[in-house]
Order: C-alpha cells, then structure tokens, then sequence
C-alpha cells in the first residue's frame, strides 16, 4: 500500500511540473535581427508603427541603426553621429530626434531620406529623449541638470527646465502637468511643473544610489524606478512619494517598461537578465520570473501595440551585436 502510494505521489508531482513546464513564459523570444559591424554599447531605441520600422542607438559606434522589423534586417545606418544615447521618433512629422551624448547636440533628422534637417545644441551629455503629444514639445535630458524643450514641427529649442544634476529616466504625465526625473547625482526623483518650468517636490531615494531607469503607471499612481546600488525595483506612490514596496531586480538595470493590458514590469539588466513582475493591485507585487540574456543587453523597448520586447545585445568576445525580439504572452 505504501508503495502505490508513493507511485501516486510521483504522478501527481510529475503532473505539476509538465504542468508547469507547459505554461507560457511571460516573454518568449520569437525572433533574432542582427547589427553587423556595430560595435560598443548600445543605448536607446525608438519605433516607428506604421513603417514597422526600429532605431537603435549604437552609442559607441556613433550610428542609429535602423531595422525593418517585417524583414528582420538592417535596412540604414545613420552616421556622423556623437555617442547617439536617445533617440525618438514623431510620426506625425516624420522625424527622427537623436541626442548625443558627446557634442550635446539633438540632430533632427528626415525619417524617409535620412537627411539632417536642424541641430538644437544643449550644453553637453545629450540623453534620453521623451515626447508630449498633446504640446508638440520634445523633452531632452541633457548635461549637469536640464530638460530642452524643442518644438517638435518646427524644430527650435523653446527653453530648459533647470535640475541640480544630470537627468536619467523620466517620465511625462499624461493627466497633468508633472514630469518625473531620476537624478542618480542627487540621490532623488525630482517632480517638474512643465508649463511652469519648475520643481514641485524632491524624493530622496533613502540609502539606495543609481537610479537609472523609471516607467509609469498613472492609472494606480505608481511610479516604478529601477535602482543599481542595490539591485532593487522600488514602487512610489506619485502623490505622497512613498515607498509602496521593494523587490530583488536585475543589477545594472537601465530600462523598465510597465504593461499594462497584462499589469507587468519588465526590467532589463546589463548583468544578463530580464526581470518581470507582476502587478496583483497598486499595492501589492510578485517576482514572475528572470530570464537569462547576454552580457550587457541592458536596453530595452516594450511596444504595447505590437506586444513586443526588444532587447539590445552588444558585441562582446563570441557574443554577436543584435535586437533579440520577445513577444509578451497573454
């Protein structure tokens, strides 16, 4: 009796692990694109809908690279570029905005013939690049501490907003006027007034350093930063700037995205990982899983409307430069 006991014990457990075993990743990598002869780190990306079309900026190789998703392939590469680190594309306009890293420049560039149009210079370091819609305006991180503002149609920078270091991630609010910047220097997140063109508040990130990456959830008001020094996701509630809850992420992490049809957080870390998390409520969240990468594919971007991840990998030793493509499960 013991022992068909234990036999039915086995059967059951080795139906949970097929079980399990047969569920579908959250990310599943459906697709490799290649970047042959990019060399160095890459950085952002940027995507383009309708031309189904993906920039990547190859910083150290001083190229956008530009891949046509449907073919899977490199189609362009945009050169004399200085250390390209964001880059955004405004469909509206047809126009490719690049800011570099090294000249402080946002070279402004014609999306169908390439062609240089304007270059609005900031003061140096040249970041990451954000997009409000309903103003037109173009959001530069740049330097010791600043936003530019550009004119997205016309192309001429309308101002700065002043920070007292350099901004990382941010994020534009939909609903309001705020903007939030990570500004890794001053140990915070700082809260911008963007018509006014001033701090509201200051967060002190408490002990933790390297804030890097940061995404938004405005419908639970949640705000999701990414730090390296510790490995840690954090999750602030935007209206009190509290703490909500800390969880283990992927060290040197340099973008997160939230989903939010399926209420998840990836996190992409230079260590070789994708963490993703998962959203029960505002409050409360889970650790789904890790999976394994390449050695410093710490860039990343999540297309909600494609339910696509794609994944930078630099060359390094045997490892080929490419865009890993994962396609995000239901």
């Amino acid at each position: 009796m013991k022992l068909l006991w234990n036999i039915f014990l086995m059967g059951v457990a080795s139906l949970t692990v097929n079980a399990h075993a047969g569920e579908p990743t959250p990310l599943r990598l459906v697709q490799t694109i290649p970047l042959p002869n990019v060399e160095g780190r890459i950085d952002h990306m940027a995507v383009d809908l309708k031309g189904e079309r993906l920039f990547v900026a190859a910083l150290e190789n001083n190229t956008i690279e530009v891949l046509d998703l449907r073919a899977g392939k490199r189609i362009h590469s945009i050169t004399g570029l200085y250390e390209p680190q964001g880059v955004g594309f405004m469909f509206e306009f047809n126009k490719i905005f690049i800011a570099n890293g090294q000249s402080g420049a946002c070279d402004v560039f014609d999306a169908s013939s390439f062609k240089l149009i304007k270059s609005v210079k900031f003061s140096d370091d040249a970041d990451n690049i954000r997009y409000d819609a309903a103003s037109r305006r173009v959001y530069v991180g740049f330097g010791n501490g600043g936003l530019g503002i550009i004119d997205a149609a016309a192309g001429d920078k309308l101002g700065e907003i002043k920070l007292d270091g350099h901004p990382e991630s941010f994020q534009l609010a939909k609903s309001g006027p705020r903007i939030f910047v990570n500004i890794p220097t001053s140990r915070s997140i700082v809260v911008l007034d963007r018509e006014k063109r001033a701090t509201i508040t200051s967060w002190p990130t408490a002990g933790a350093t390297a804030n890097f990456p940061m995404a938004l959830d405005e419908t639970h008001h949640r705000l999701f930063v990414g730090f390296r020094k510790p490995a840690k996701l954090s999750v602030f509630d935007i209206e009190s700037g509290k703490v909500v809850v800390e969880l283990p992420s992927p060290d040197d992490a340099d973008d997160i995205f939230y989903d939010s049809s399926r209420q998840r957080i990836y996190v992409s870390g230079g260590d070789g990982s994708i963490g993703i998390f998962q959203q029960n409520d505002a409050d409360h969240y889970q650790t789904m899983t890790k999976i394994p990468t390449a050695s410093g594919a710490r860039t990343s971007l999540f297309v909600p409307e494609l339910s696509r991840f794609y994944l930078a990998v630099p060359h390094r030793g045997a490892q080929t430069a490419e865009v890993r493509v994962y396609e995000a499960a239901p």
